[in-house]
C-alpha cells in the first residue's frame, strides 16, 4: 500500500511550469515547449515543410530568447499526453494535454521523424487518441508544437553551490 502512496506523490509533482514568456518547461523530461502551437499563429493547418519553416522563423526571431527550437520526437510528444489531462483544441474538442498550454490549438503535432524508405511521410502524434501515425508530408490538416532541450543550459547555478548541495 505504501508504494501506491509514493507513486501518487510522484504524480502530484507538477512537471509543467509556466515560464511566463510563452514557454512551458517540462521539468521531469528537461524540455521546454512553446505554450502555443502553429495553429495559434496561422489559424490554419500546415504541412510538414511549413512546420519546418515555422520552426526556422521562430529561431530567427529568437522566440523567448532561444534559437534552438525544433520539431519534437514521437516520444516527446507522448510525454505531453495524458488521459487525466484535459484541454480544448481549435474546434472546442477535448485534447489530452495539460491546461497550462494555450487553448484553441491543433489536436496533433508533426514530429521530426521521417519514414525510412518513404521520405514523403513523417510521423504525426494525436493529442486526442495518444497515437502516432505516418502522414504524408503534404497533409495540411496538421499542426506543430515546437520544443527545445532545456538541459544544463537552464542551470545558472554557480559551481560551488552545486558542490555544497551534495551533502
Amino acid at each position: 500500500e505504501e508504494e501506491d502512496e509514493e507513486e501518487l506523490t510522484e504524480e502530484e509533482v507538477p512537471s509543467f511550469v509556466d515560464n511566463g514568456d510563452g514557454t512551458v518547461s517540462d521539468t521531469r523530461n528537461k524540455l521546454m515547449w512553446a505554450q502555443a502551437d502553429s495553429f495559434s499563429e496561422f489559424k490554419y493547418g500546415i504541412n510538414w515543410f511549413e512546420a519546418q519553416d515555422y520552426c526556422e522563423s521562430l529561431n530567427e526571431k529568437e522566440f523567448a530568447g532561444y534559437d534552438d527550437w525544433r520539431l519534437c520526437s514521437t516520444e516527446e510528444a507522448k510525454s505531453m499526453f495524458s488521459f487525466t489531462k484535459s484541454n480544448l483544441d481549435k474546434d472546442g474538442a477535448e485534447i489530452h494535454i495539460d491546461d497550462i498550454f494555450d487553448e484553441g490549438g491543433g489536436h496533433n503535432t508533426w514530429t521530426y521523424l521521417e519514414k525510412p524508405d518513404y521520405h514523403q511521410y513523417a510521423e504525426k502524434f494525436s493529442y486526442v487518441t495518444g497515437n502516432e501515425m505516418w502522414e504524408h508530408k503534404d497533409n495540411e490538416y496538421s499542426h506543430v508544437r515546437l520544443v527545445r532541450d532545456a538541459g544544463e543550459t537552464e542551470d545558472y547555478e554557480p559551481e560551488w553551490r552545486k558542490d555544497t548541495r551534495k551533502f
